[in-house]
Order: structure tokens, then C-alpha cells, then sequence
């Protein structure tokens, strides 16, 4: 989808600072516009000033930002963050939960399977939409402390009892061992939900 056929956007969440999802030329075109507030996890906004890409506002985990018609909490994820070699773990990485109103989104952003997302229901409830990344998990051995694969994504899930769920972080970049297409195929095959959706790129589903 291009940017300019996008409507207008009231925040602009990153989860934490690797290239696939802090892409400086992307917040460059969405900062242009002039209508967003960039949200970050703490140590990242330095990097968005000395870009002149604004406003930029911190959250740590535990923290929230207050906006026009809605609230945004920093979450834990189980993740990494770095943009060199010398910055490892240097800034945070993190999830997001998104009240208005009556209802939460919870957008786990990059992480591994772990107790936070037991967590997450104790302190938000049940979401109504999750965000669960599926992809970049094989080899095992290597993988599994930073990212979930189909499986994982599903017992997470399950212990949110989200309403409905999409499937996010798979079918772009080619990251690690598995197919680009496996995460979605392995999902779709073993996932028994009909609540956990695995969309194509520009595909969009309405979420009652």
C-alpha cells in the first residue's frame, strides 16, 4: 500500500531498533506528514531526534502515554535490540497494549514465548485483537530465546484468550532458516482457531 493512500495516523509504535523494524527512509515519508507521534521504548528516541523525526516519546516498560481517545502501555517482550555491533542491548524493546474505550489491542512486537503474556491478561484482560509475531524461529536452538514459532504464537494466544488474533512478523524478509511461507503454512495447518488469522500482505480483515 503506498503511504500517500493511508489515512491519518495518530501514533507510530516501534517495538524496538533492528533494521526490519525501524526503517529510517519509512518514518522519513510518515513524519512528512505531520499528523503522527512516533512511540518508542526507552534509549530509542535519541536516534529518531538525531534524525529530526518527531515528536518521539519513550515509554519504559510499565509506563503509558496518554493521546486523543486513547491510552498506549509499554509491555515486556522477550527480545534483543541493536543497529550495530558494538550496541547490543544498549535500548529497550517492547510490546504495546492499546486501550479506547472498551476495548485493548495488545501488539507483542518481536519476542519469545515466555510468562509475560500471562502477565498481559492480568493487567489488561482478554484482548480483543493480539498482534503475535509467528516467523524468523528455526534453528531452535539459536532462535528460541528471542523469537516464537507457530506453535508458541499459538499457546500465546491461548493463554491471552484473545478474541482474535493475526498472525504478524513472517512472509516478508527472508531472516532465518525456515521458508519464507513455512510460519504461515505451519500455522494454518496446526492452529485449530478459527480466531487466529494469517493475512497476505495488503490483505485486511474487519475484526468485530
Amino acid at each position: 500500500m503506498p503511504i500517500d493512500d493511508l489515512p491519518n495516523i495518530d501514533a507510530v509504535l516501534i517495538s524496538h531498533n533492528h533494521y526490519d523494524h525501524l526503517d529510517l527512509p519509512t518514518l522519513r515519508r510518515l513524519a512528512a506528514r505531520g499528523e503522527s507521534t512516533f512511540v518508542v521504548p526507552a534509549g530509542v528516541a535519541r536516534l529518531l531526534r538525531s534524525e529530526k523525526l518527531g515528536p518521539a516519546r519513550e515509554l519504559d516498560w510499565g509506563e503509558s502515554l496518554s493521546l486523543a481517545g486513547f491510552t498506549i502501555h509499554c509491555v515486556p517482550a522477550l527480545h534483543f535490540s541493536s543497529r550495530g555491533i558494538v550496541d547490543r542491548n544498549k535500548t529497550l524493546w517492547c510490546g504495546y497494549v492499546i486501550e479506547c474505550e472498551d476495548r485493548a489491542v495488545y501488539f507483542a512486537g518481536d519476542t519469545a514465548f515466555g510468562r509475560h503474556f500471562a502477565y498481559i491478561r492480568e493487567r489488561f484482560g482478554s484482548p480483543h485483537l493480539a498482534l503475535l509475531p509467528i516467523g524468523a524461529y528455526q534453528p531452535r536452538w539459536f532462535m528460541s530465546p528471542v523469537h516464537m514459532g507457530p506453535d508458541e504464537a499459538v499457546r500465546a494466544h491461548e493463554i491471552l484468550a484473545a478474541k482474535t488474533s493475526i498472525a504478524i512478523h513472517h512472509g516478508t524478509f527472508q531472516l532465518t532458516d525456515e521458508g519464507i511461507d513455512t510460519p504461515k503454512e505451519q500455522l494454518m495447518a496446526g492452529v485449530g482457531h478459527e480466531s487466529f488469522l494469517v493475512l497476505n500482505n495488503g490483505q485486511f480483515a474487519s475484526i468485530p
